[in-house]
């Protein structure tokens, strides 16, 4: 059973457990657990954790969709790096490319086709021991942004080997706040 953090008719708030993929397993899973059809608004990769939203039916997620492309909702994430940053607070802004045949971003120089604009603030809470806890604001919603980011300045996701990191345990990444309209009363949430 996945654990719900709140649910009325039109929402449905989880923490997403690691492991598990938000496109296909959590809504077959809430399906089962709720009796009801979800929607996917917004993606977690497979292996972070997290609070997320999902809809029940198509007219509030197409309502939260047009909020995500309209910069309404916002997300904003909690990770543990490698290293510390100078500045302790900064925006980030690169030009990332994904390749799916690898399932991998990168951070380019250049835009051609296929290169996306990525932003993102960090405010660095606290360092121990040559490592450091991030508060990362999302600007923009990329493929894989945050970790491939950070590990570009040489601060990878402690836990992601995948970019970097050379501690083999789980990915040091939680997306801890979501914020949004509610579909239907219009609330903040």
């Amino acid at each position: 059973m996945l654990e719900i953090i709140y649910k009325d008719t039109e929402i449905v708030i989880i923490r997403k457990p690691y492991g598990l993929d938000c496109q296909y397993q959590i809504p077959q899973f809430l399906k089962q657990q709720l009796n009801c059809d979800i929607y996917t608004v917004h993606r977690l990769d497979t292996i972070v954790t997290g609070v997320m939203v999902f809809c029940l039916n198509q007219k509030s997620a197409a309502i939260l969709s047009k909020e995500i492309t309209e910069k309404v909702f916002k997300k904003e994430y909690l990770a543990i790096i490698e290293g510390c940053f100078e500045e302790q607070q900064n925006r980030l802004t690169d030009l990332l490319f994904h390749d799916k045949r690898v399932n991998k971003t990168y951070v380019v120089k250049k835009k051609r086709k296929g290169v996306k604009e990525a932003l993102l603030e960090y405010r660095q809470l606290c360092s121990i021991n040559n490592n450091s806890l991030l508060l990362i604001r999302l600007l923009t919603g990329r493929t894989h942004q945050i970790r491939v980011q950070l590990a570009s300045r040489s601060h990878p996701i402690i836990g992601d080997g995948k970019y970097g990191s050379n501690d083999n345990g789980k990915i040091q990444l939680f997306c801890y706040h979501i914020s949004f309209v509610h579909p239907t009363n219009q609330m903040v949430m």
